[in-house]
C-alpha cells in the first residue's frame, strides 16, 4: 500500500475533492445541456412571438421555468471553495 505522505498534495486534493462530490463533471454536463435545450425552446418562442405567432403563456411559463431550474442546477452544483 502506498503512504499517504508520499501522495502528491494536488493528487490527494482532486481525490479527496471528488469523493466529496462524485460524478460531479457528468451532473454539470447534464445540467449545461438541460439550460441549453430550455434556452434553444425560450429564443424559439420569442422568435415565434416576434414574427406574430400565438404563443400561449402556459407555454411560456414552462420553457421560463426550465431555464430558471437548469440554472439554478447550475448554481447549486458550483465549486464553492474557490
Amino acid at each position: 500500500m502506498t503512504d499517504p505522505s508520499r501522495l502528491d498534495p494536488e493528487l490527494r486534493k482532486r481525490l479527496l475533492q471528488e469523493a466529496r462530490t462524485p460524478w460531479r463533471s457528468l451532473r454539470r454536463a447534464l445540467w449545461f445541456a438541460l439550460f441549453a435545450s430550455a434556452a434553444v425552446g425560450a429564443a424559439t418562442m420569442a422568435m415565434r412571438g416576434a414574427s406574430g405567432g400565438l404563443v400561449p403563456l402556459t407555454d411560456l411559463g414552462i420553457q421560463v421555468a426550465a431555464l430558471l431550474l437548469s440554472a439554478g442546477l447550475i448554481w447549486f452544483d458550483r465549486n464553492r471553495e474557490t
